[in-house]
Protein backbone atom coordinates (compact mmCIF):
# COMPACT_ATOMS: atom_id res chain seq x y z
CA UNK A 1 0.00 0.00 0.00
CA UNK A 2 1.31 3.70 -0.49
CA UNK A 3 0.08 6.92 0.77
CA UNK A 4 1.36 8.46 -1.62
CA UNK A 5 0.26 6.78 -4.76
CA UNK A 6 -2.59 4.90 -3.98
CA UNK A 7 -4.57 2.32 -5.96
CA UNK A 8 -8.12 1.29 -5.31
CA UNK A 9 -9.20 -2.17 -7.18
CA UNK A 10 -12.67 -3.37 -8.35
CA UNK A 11 -13.24 -7.24 -8.73
CA UNK A 12 -16.14 -8.98 -10.40
CA UNK A 13 -16.05 -11.71 -12.97
CA UNK A 14 -17.29 -11.04 -16.28
CA UNK A 15 -20.91 -9.69 -16.23
CA UNK A 16 -21.10 -9.06 -12.43
CA UNK A 17 -21.49 -4.83 -12.86
CA UNK A 18 -17.89 -4.02 -12.55
CA UNK A 19 -18.48 -1.37 -15.20
CA UNK A 20 -21.47 0.28 -13.89
CA UNK A 21 -19.68 0.29 -10.52
CA UNK A 22 -16.65 2.25 -12.52
CA UNK A 23 -18.81 4.32 -13.92
CA UNK A 24 -20.47 5.77 -10.21
CA UNK A 25 -16.78 6.08 -9.13
CA UNK A 26 -15.96 8.20 -12.17
CA UNK A 27 -19.07 10.87 -11.05
CA UNK A 28 -17.14 10.36 -7.47
CA UNK A 29 -13.78 11.24 -9.32
CA UNK A 30 -15.01 13.92 -10.76
CA UNK A 31 -17.08 16.04 -8.48
CA UNK A 32 -13.95 15.23 -6.06
CA UNK A 33 -11.66 16.74 -8.50
CA UNK A 34 -8.94 13.12 -8.17
CA UNK A 35 -7.43 12.64 -11.08
CA UNK A 36 -7.07 8.87 -11.56
CA UNK A 37 -5.04 6.32 -13.95
CA UNK A 38 -7.74 3.72 -14.82
CA UNK A 39 -6.58 0.29 -16.06
CA UNK A 40 -8.89 -1.93 -17.51
CA UNK A 41 -8.29 -5.62 -15.81
CA UNK A 42 -8.76 -6.92 -19.71
CA UNK A 43 -5.54 -5.55 -21.00
CA UNK A 44 -3.75 -8.35 -18.71
CA UNK A 45 -5.26 -11.32 -20.65
CA UNK A 46 -2.63 -13.10 -22.65
CA UNK A 47 -4.38 -13.79 -25.33
CA UNK A 48 -6.25 -11.60 -28.23
CA UNK A 49 -9.54 -13.31 -29.19
CA UNK A 50 -8.70 -15.21 -31.96
CA UNK A 51 -5.24 -16.55 -30.48
CA UNK A 52 -7.67 -17.62 -26.84
CA UNK A 53 -9.64 -19.60 -29.16
CA UNK A 54 -6.64 -21.13 -30.98
CA UNK A 55 -4.70 -21.77 -27.57
CA UNK A 56 -8.37 -23.13 -25.96
CA UNK A 57 -8.86 -25.39 -28.35
CA UNK A 58 -5.39 -26.73 -28.27
CA UNK A 59 -5.49 -27.03 -24.11
CA UNK A 60 -8.85 -28.74 -24.64
CA UNK A 61 -7.60 -31.64 -26.89
CA UNK A 62 -4.78 -31.91 -24.57
CA UNK A 63 -7.31 -32.39 -21.45
CA UNK A 64 -6.41 -29.06 -20.20
CA UNK A 65 -8.26 -26.00 -20.18
CA UNK A 66 -7.51 -22.28 -20.87
CA UNK A 67 -9.99 -19.84 -19.22
CA UNK A 68 -9.82 -15.36 -18.78
CA UNK A 69 -9.79 -16.60 -15.18
CA UNK A 70 -6.94 -18.63 -14.62
CA UNK A 71 -2.99 -18.17 -14.58
CA UNK A 72 -2.64 -19.50 -18.31
CA UNK A 73 -4.97 -16.81 -19.93
CA UNK A 74 -3.27 -13.95 -17.91
CA UNK A 75 -0.53 -12.16 -17.36
CA UNK A 76 -0.36 -12.03 -13.35
CA UNK A 77 3.31 -11.23 -13.26
CA UNK A 78 2.64 -7.77 -15.10
CA UNK A 79 -0.44 -7.03 -13.27
CA UNK A 80 1.57 -7.40 -9.82
CA UNK A 81 4.50 -5.55 -11.49
CA UNK A 82 1.72 -2.57 -12.47
CA UNK A 83 0.50 -2.23 -8.47
CA UNK A 84 3.72 -2.44 -6.96
CA UNK A 85 5.44 -0.05 -9.83
CA UNK A 86 2.63 2.64 -9.53
CA UNK A 87 2.52 2.11 -5.57
CA UNK A 88 6.45 3.13 -5.50
CA UNK A 89 6.29 6.06 -7.50
CA UNK A 90 3.01 6.86 -9.70
CA UNK A 91 4.32 5.13 -12.46
CA UNK A 92 2.95 1.80 -15.09
CA UNK A 93 2.22 0.70 -18.51
CA UNK A 94 -1.33 -0.44 -19.78
CA UNK A 95 -3.06 -0.67 -22.68
CA UNK A 96 -7.00 -1.78 -24.36
CA UNK A 97 -8.23 -4.85 -25.40
CA UNK A 98 -11.09 -3.73 -28.12
CA UNK A 99 -14.59 -5.46 -27.15
CA UNK A 100 -16.55 -4.16 -30.03
CA UNK A 101 -17.09 -2.05 -32.77
CA UNK A 102 -17.49 0.62 -31.16
CA UNK A 103 -14.38 0.54 -29.43
CA UNK A 104 -12.76 -0.36 -32.63
CA UNK A 105 -13.73 2.89 -34.25
CA UNK A 106 -12.07 4.76 -31.34
CA UNK A 107 -8.81 3.01 -31.51
CA UNK A 108 -8.78 2.53 -34.88
CA UNK A 109 -8.52 -1.48 -34.83
CA UNK A 110 -10.24 -4.49 -35.09
CA UNK A 111 -12.42 -5.79 -32.26
CA UNK A 112 -10.72 -8.64 -30.16
CA UNK A 113 -7.47 -7.10 -30.17
CA UNK A 114 -4.98 -5.22 -28.05
CA UNK A 115 -4.25 -1.58 -28.57
CA UNK A 116 -0.07 -1.60 -28.06
CA UNK A 117 1.23 -0.75 -24.50
CA UNK A 118 1.45 2.82 -23.19
CA UNK A 119 2.69 5.17 -20.37
CA UNK A 120 0.41 5.57 -17.34
CA UNK A 121 -0.07 9.55 -17.57
CA UNK A 122 1.70 11.79 -15.45
CA UNK A 123 0.97 12.61 -11.76
CA UNK A 124 -2.12 11.20 -11.33
CA UNK A 125 -3.95 10.60 -7.78
CA UNK A 126 -4.61 7.52 -7.55
CA UNK A 127 -4.55 3.88 -9.70
CA UNK A 128 -8.15 2.63 -10.34
CA UNK A 129 -8.27 -0.82 -11.18
CA UNK A 130 -11.61 -2.43 -12.89
CA UNK A 131 -11.58 -6.12 -13.83
CA UNK A 132 -10.69 -9.98 -12.55
CA UNK A 133 -8.19 -9.96 -10.24
CA UNK A 134 -7.78 -6.56 -8.24
CA UNK A 135 -7.73 -8.98 -5.27
CA UNK A 136 -5.80 -11.57 -6.08
CA UNK A 137 -3.65 -14.01 -3.91
CA UNK A 138 -1.77 -16.69 -5.11
CA UNK A 139 1.30 -19.20 -4.61
CA UNK A 140 3.33 -16.69 -6.94
CA UNK A 141 2.26 -13.98 -6.92
CA UNK A 142 -0.08 -11.28 -4.60
CA UNK A 143 -1.86 -7.90 -6.18
CA UNK A 144 -3.65 -7.37 -3.50
CA UNK A 145 -1.10 -6.35 -0.92
CA UNK A 146 -0.38 -3.37 -3.43
CA UNK A 147 -4.29 -2.38 -3.05
CA UNK A 148 -4.97 0.88 -0.56
CA UNK A 149 -8.99 0.04 -1.15
CA UNK A 150 -10.27 -3.77 -2.57
CA UNK A 151 -13.74 -3.66 -3.52
CA UNK A 152 -15.85 -6.37 -4.60
CA UNK A 153 -19.18 -6.58 -7.06
CA UNK A 154 -20.42 -9.67 -6.77
CA UNK A 155 -24.28 -10.74 -8.17
CA UNK A 156 -25.80 -14.21 -6.90
CA UNK A 157 -24.73 -16.45 -8.70
CA UNK A 158 -27.65 -16.97 -10.70
CA UNK A 159 -28.04 -13.72 -11.55
CA UNK A 160 -24.32 -13.12 -12.51
CA UNK A 161 -24.57 -16.19 -15.23
CA UNK A 162 -28.16 -14.73 -16.08
CA UNK A 163 -26.31 -11.14 -17.41
CA UNK A 164 -23.16 -13.42 -18.39
CA UNK A 165 -25.49 -14.80 -20.96
CA UNK A 166 -27.41 -12.14 -22.16
CA UNK A 167 -24.21 -9.92 -22.92
CA UNK A 168 -22.35 -12.71 -25.02
CA UNK A 169 -25.74 -13.04 -27.19
CA UNK A 170 -26.49 -9.07 -27.26
CA UNK A 171 -22.59 -8.20 -27.92
CA UNK A 172 -20.98 -11.12 -28.83
CA UNK A 173 -23.49 -13.22 -30.92
CA UNK A 174 -22.94 -16.22 -29.15
CA UNK A 175 -26.44 -18.74 -28.80
CA UNK A 176 -27.45 -19.83 -25.24
CA UNK A 177 -25.77 -23.45 -25.69
CA UNK A 178 -22.57 -21.65 -26.46
CA UNK A 179 -22.44 -19.14 -24.03
CA UNK A 180 -23.66 -21.94 -21.01
CA UNK A 181 -20.59 -24.54 -22.69
CA UNK A 182 -18.22 -21.35 -21.62
CA UNK A 183 -19.55 -20.69 -17.98
CA UNK A 184 -19.16 -24.64 -17.49
CA UNK A 185 -15.53 -24.21 -19.24
CA UNK A 186 -14.57 -21.96 -16.55
CA UNK A 187 -16.06 -23.41 -13.68
CA UNK A 188 -12.38 -24.62 -11.74
CA UNK A 189 -10.92 -21.37 -12.32
CA UNK A 190 -13.51 -19.36 -10.77
CA UNK A 191 -14.03 -21.46 -8.16
CA UNK A 192 -9.88 -21.22 -7.20
CA UNK A 193 -9.25 -17.87 -8.40
CA UNK A 194 -12.28 -15.69 -8.91
CA UNK A 195 -14.40 -16.41 -5.20
CA UNK A 196 -11.61 -16.23 -3.01
CA UNK A 197 -10.78 -13.09 -3.88
CA UNK A 198 -14.33 -11.57 -1.84
CA UNK A 199 -13.05 -12.93 1.50
CA UNK A 200 -10.57 -10.39 0.93
CA UNK A 201 -11.71 -7.34 -0.46
CA UNK A 202 -12.72 -4.43 2.61
CA UNK A 203 -15.76 -4.11 1.24
CA UNK A 204 -18.52 -6.03 -0.97
CA UNK A 205 -21.90 -5.23 -3.11
CA UNK A 206 -23.87 -8.18 -3.88
CA UNK A 207 -26.64 -7.78 -5.89
CA UNK A 208 -29.62 -10.14 -5.04
CA UNK A 209 -33.16 -10.38 -7.47
CA UNK A 210 -36.34 -10.20 -6.03
CA UNK A 211 -37.91 -12.19 -8.82
CA UNK A 212 -37.38 -16.10 -9.76
CA UNK A 213 -34.24 -16.65 -10.95
CA UNK A 214 -34.23 -20.66 -10.21
CA UNK A 215 -33.07 -21.71 -13.91
CA UNK A 216 -30.75 -18.41 -15.29
CA UNK A 217 -30.08 -20.65 -18.40
CA UNK A 218 -33.61 -19.89 -19.50
CA UNK A 219 -34.32 -16.67 -17.92
CA UNK A 220 -35.32 -13.84 -20.91
CA UNK A 221 -34.05 -10.99 -19.25
CA UNK A 222 -32.46 -9.48 -16.29
CA UNK A 223 -34.00 -8.63 -13.31
CA UNK A 224 -34.31 -4.62 -13.11
CA UNK A 225 -32.78 -2.63 -10.30
CA UNK A 226 -36.27 -1.96 -9.05
CA UNK A 227 -36.43 -5.85 -8.93
CA UNK A 228 -33.41 -6.00 -6.71
CA UNK A 229 -31.63 -4.81 -3.82
CA UNK A 230 -27.77 -5.15 -2.86
CA UNK A 231 -25.89 -6.10 -0.01
CA UNK A 232 -23.20 -3.87 1.22
CA UNK A 233 -21.08 -6.14 3.48
CA UNK A 234 -18.31 -4.36 4.59
CA UNK A 235 -15.03 -6.63 5.80
CA UNK A 236 -12.67 -3.43 6.87
CA UNK A 237 -15.23 -1.24 9.02
CA UNK A 238 -11.67 0.56 10.44
CA UNK A 239 -10.21 1.49 6.96
CA UNK A 240 -13.84 2.80 5.99
CA UNK A 241 -15.39 4.13 8.95
CA UNK A 242 -18.98 3.58 8.05
CA UNK A 243 -21.85 4.85 10.40
CA UNK A 244 -24.63 2.64 9.68
CA UNK A 245 -26.98 4.00 11.15
CA UNK A 246 -26.51 7.48 9.14
CA UNK A 247 -27.03 4.96 6.55
CA UNK A 248 -30.03 3.40 7.42
CA UNK A 249 -31.46 6.95 8.10
CA UNK A 250 -30.80 8.21 4.24
CA UNK A 251 -31.25 5.65 2.36
CA UNK A 252 -34.53 4.95 2.33
CA UNK A 253 -35.56 1.47 2.39
CA UNK A 254 -32.13 0.27 4.17
CA UNK A 255 -31.88 -1.96 6.81
CA UNK A 256 -29.05 -4.12 8.70
CA UNK A 257 -29.25 -7.40 8.18
CA UNK A 258 -25.79 -8.04 10.69
CA UNK A 259 -23.69 -5.85 12.44
CA UNK A 260 -21.17 -5.55 9.39
CA UNK A 261 -24.08 -5.67 6.57
CA UNK A 262 -26.10 -3.30 4.98
CA UNK A 263 -29.15 -4.15 2.74
CA UNK A 264 -30.49 -1.54 0.09
CA UNK A 265 -32.48 -1.03 -2.63
CA UNK A 266 -30.71 -1.72 -5.94
CA UNK A 267 -31.84 1.28 -7.36
CA UNK A 268 -29.64 3.15 -4.07
CA UNK A 269 -26.65 1.89 -4.68
CA UNK A 270 -24.65 4.76 -6.35
CA UNK A 271 -26.09 6.87 -3.47
CA UNK A 272 -24.72 4.46 -1.34
CA UNK A 273 -20.93 3.74 -3.04
CA UNK A 274 -20.93 7.61 -3.00
CA UNK A 275 -21.58 8.21 1.12
CA UNK A 276 -19.10 5.05 1.85
CA UNK A 277 -16.52 5.64 -0.29
CA UNK A 278 -16.11 9.33 -1.04
CA UNK A 279 -15.01 9.96 2.21
CA UNK A 280 -12.13 7.25 2.13
CA UNK A 281 -10.88 9.03 -0.95
CA UNK A 282 -10.87 12.39 0.20
CA UNK A 283 -8.81 10.62 3.34
CA UNK A 284 -6.41 9.04 0.94
CA UNK A 285 -6.42 12.63 -0.94
CA UNK A 286 -5.30 14.01 2.10
CA UNK A 287 -2.59 11.52 3.19
CA UNK A 288 -1.24 11.96 -0.56
CA UNK A 289 -0.51 15.81 -0.20
CA UNK A 290 0.65 15.42 3.35
CA UNK A 291 3.41 12.87 2.47
CA UNK A 292 6.95 14.75 1.02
Amino acid sequence: MSKKHPIVAVTGSSGAGTTYIRRAFEHVFRREHIIPAIIEGDCFHRYDRAAMQAAGDKAMAGGGRLTHFGPEGNLFEELESLFRGYSEDGRGRRRYYVHNEAQAALHHQPPGTFTPWEDLPPDTDLLFYEGLHGALVSDQHDVLRYADLSIGVVPIINLEWIQKIDRDRAVRGYSIESATRMILSRMHDYVHYITPQFSRTDINFQRVPMVDTSNPFAAEEIPGDEESFVIIHIRNRKKLRVDFRYLVEVLAGATLSRHDTLMIPAGKKVLAIDLILAPVFQRMLKQRRREP
